[in-house]
């Protein structure tokens, strides 16, 4: 097993000490090294301090609450959020994944669950399939839009676009195959890992910030394209 300084870093901001205290003790026991802290200021401050891999944050904190956590972490990191919330509603999901969490997960879980989301976040490649395609550069050029899989940076119109790792890994697992029809399913395996168990339906999500992000309209896409009860595909072509 890893010891703490070798292991991956895993911030867990959860206000309710008991249950921090357990998914921590899971963390710990698969290897990882846990962090906890119980108020939004402090979740904010640790992750400036350790730099975690992954942050476990809930969404209701004292202090300063999940979403503006997740706002404030998103300024100077690009590790991977897992948002917890206790309520069972769409629109604190869509909140929480709007400020640039990867995933979500509710109240009550398995503490094994959310290991396994952990683990698999922490096994994505940190660029996509894009990166091993055949190309003379890292560099891929669409119509509109530039993309560099070496530095993972994105330019629409020449304006440089900030991204989260899982919106840019969405995106470029797109434009891998340009014009070729992804299901959710084929997405979430390629994109968050044939091990994730969550809600396809994530994909929506992201797609719909991802295209906000890259001044894309769903009703007359430049890049991403719905294809009606089957998924989404990649419509831009490519440059030399």
């Amino acid at each position: 097993m890893s010891t703490p300084e070798q292991a991956s870093p895993v911030l867990v901001v959860e206000d309710e000490k008991p249950l921090a205290q357990i998914v921590a003790d899971y963390l710990t026991k698969g290897g990882y090294h846990a962090i906890q802290v119980h108020t939004g200021p402090d979740g904010v401050t640790a992750a400036r301090e350790i730099d975690p891999d992954l942050v476990v944050l809930d969404l209701g904190l004292p202090g300063l609450d999940g979403v503006e956590v997740c706002r404030e972490i998103r300024t100077f990191s690009d590790c991977y959020i897992i948002m917890v919330t206790a309520r069972d509603d769409e629109v604190d999901k869509l909140i929480g994944l709007g400020v640039g969490a990867d995933d979500y997960i509710t109240k009550p879980f398995s503490p094994r669950e959310l290991i396994a989301r952990i683990q698999t976040a922490l096994r994505r490649p940190r660029a996509s399939k894009l990166a091993t395609s055949p190309a003379p550069t890292d560099e891929a050029r669409f119509d509109a839009m530039r993309l560099s899989i070496a530095t993972r940076e994105i330019w629409v119109d020449d304006r440089d676009v900030a991204l989260t790792r899982t919106e840019f890994d969405l995106l470029a697992t797109l434009a891998a195959a340009p014009r070729r029809v992804f299901t959710r399913r084929q997405l979430v395996d390629d994109v968050w890992g044939e091990g994730w168990g969550g809600d396809e339906h994530i994909v929506d999500v992201h797609i719909t910030h991802l295209r906000r992000k890259i001044s894309d309209d769903a009703t007359s896409p430049r890049f991403i394209d719905t294809v009606r009860g089957v998924g989404y595909r990649f419509v831009a072509e490519p440059r030399p």
